[in-house]
């Protein structure tokens, strides 16, 4: 395999394993205390904020008591880690050396922690969307901001930032 290809290649695992699991594609980096303490936030957070148990309801389309069981003060933190991850993964595998790369995964976790905040009370055509899928659903609204903005501020101030 060429070395383009190669690095693409590892570029992809990260963002594969930290989508898995926040703090995993820090270990194939050998950024292993970075690692452990995402994976260890990762628990955390899940485990506080009833993460798991949430998605099984929703997956079962029980989203009311979805949102019953979701700890809203403690989920809250988890787009941020979980975005920070992947972006982290990524550029400790050599990507993210454009100006501004960073953009969409930051307003991805804006966007995923905004449907958080709304999911208790939103509905769609008079389904609740609950805890799981509403922040999934802002996640394109999220990259594409991210991506637009990023856009602009390449275009106003060039690749040199």
């Amino acid at each position: 395999m060429n070395t383009l290809a190669m690095k693409r290649s590892r570029k992809l695992e990260a963002i594969l394993w930290s989508v898995a699991l926040p703090g995993f594609a820090q270990l194939l980096n050998r950024k292993y205390i970075k690692g452990i303490l995402l994976i260890g936030l990762e628990f955390i957070i899940n485990v506080m904020g009833n993460f798991n148990r949430i998605i099984v309801l929703s997956f079962h389309g029980q989203m009311q008591e979805a949102v019953e069981q979701t700890n809203y003060m403690w989920l809250m933190f988890y787009p941020c880690l979980y975005f920070f991850a992947i972006w982290d993964a990524y550029r400790d595998a050599g990507g993210g050396e454009k100006p501004f790369a960073y953009l969409p995964l930051v307003f991805s976790a804006y966007f995923v922690t905004l449907g958080l905040i709304f999911s208790p009370n939103f509905t769609l055509f008079g389904y609740l969307i609950g805890p799981v899928w509403l922040p999934i659903l802002f996640l394109p609204i999220g990259l594409g901001t991210g991506a637009l903005i990023k856009w602009m501020v390449v275009r106003k101030f060039g690749e040199g930032g």
